[in-house]
């Protein structure tokens, strides 16, 4: 039954992410905000960095990324939130997974977008290979590892027994 929530959960999520207005309304946004959080975090040490809607860009290089529809951490989320839905457990544990994954996920996205701005800069060939199978798999990584730590802290079925005990006679 979970792995059949599961399945209907992730595939109801991801046909509302590709809704046009749910694009236009969240994800494009929370994209846009992703990229200012990154310049943000980027401008700390570097002035010339700056963001310009999902565009993260070096005013003085000119290198720029785009940060597109599956960058973003949201597909990650998706299939974290699907897991998490899908696992018996109380309304309330469920929502202090999604939100300790949420925070999780796009933590190291923005870890994940920094350093692929300056990988790009220093040696486009390692860019590509970074965007396309470091990062996506360490991203998907992520949210297994911390999928896995909620359930571990799970409290156990409260079935009212009382642990037993076993008695050893010397």
């Amino acid at each position: 039954m979970p792995l059949m929530v599961f399945a209907l959960v992730l595939l109801a999520l991801f046909a509302i992410e590709l809704l046009g207005p749910v694009q236009i309304w969240i994800i494009q946004p929370f994209t846009a905000a992703i990229a200012q959080v990154s310049a943000g975090v980027l401008q700390l040490f570097d002035s010339t960095v700056q963001a310009q809607g999902i565009v993260l860009s070096n005013s003085e290089t000119g290198a720029a990324v785009s940060i597109q529809p599956g960058c973003n951490g949201v597909e990650a989320m998706i299939v974290v939130m699907a897991a998490i839905i899908a696992t018996p457990a109380s309304w309330k544990s469920k929502g202090i997974g999604i939100g300790v994954s949420f925070l999780a996920i796009q933590v190291l996205n923005v870890v994940r977008i920094i350093s692929l701005f300056y990988l790009l800069q220093w040696n486009p060939v390692w860019f590509e290979w970074a965007h396309l199978y470091l990062w996506q798999a360490l991203i998907m990584l992520d949210g297994l590892i911390v999928y896995l730590l909620w359930v571990r802290m799970l409290p156990g079925p409260a079935t009212g027994d009382q642990p037993s005990t076993l008695e050893v006679s010397p």
